[in-house]
């Protein structure tokens, strides 16, 4: 699994693009968003986290095959690299963790009976509601 994150950080391209938001006299003059692209053909993921990778990713996955992440949301080109390379890595550690079975459970006999008594209580309360008889 940190295999292909690694390998993830090592093929990802990087640009940097003119970013929104607070950044002063510097958003004008410093392209500081960062752009993360990483093509998901060429980390060699098994299928079945491939198929979890694009169910999460959902448009942030090209037609190609790519993982396009952009971070801005910080004032510095570096923040904002550490911030993709973090999305990122949990965007693949999540899709390639499988997903954990469900145990069914079951409900003993005395549990049975005390639903079913306490369901019985409740309606006889309802029941007594209404109009009042004189």
């Amino acid at each position: 699994m940190g295999r292909i994150v690694d390998k993830a950080m090592e093929i990802g391209e990087e640009k940097f693009i003119a970013s929104s938001g607070p950044g002063g006299q510097n958003v004008n003059k410093v392209a500081t968003a960062v752009q993360l692209r990483v093509d998901v053909f060429q980390l060699g993921m098994p299928p079945e986290a491939f198929h979890r990778l694009k169910e999460l990713a959902g448009s942030k996955m090209t037609q190609d095959g790519e993982i396009v992440l952009t971070a801005n949301e910080h004032r510095t080109q570096e923040r904002n690299r550490e911030a993709a390379k973090a999305r990122m890595a949990a965007l693949l550690t999540e899709a390639l963790t499988p997903p954990k079975k469900r145990k069914k459970s079951r409900v003993n006999r005395v549990g049975k009976v005390k639903r079913l008594k306490a369901k019985k209580v409740r309606g006889e309360i309802k029941s007594n509601r209404g109009k009042v008889q004189l």
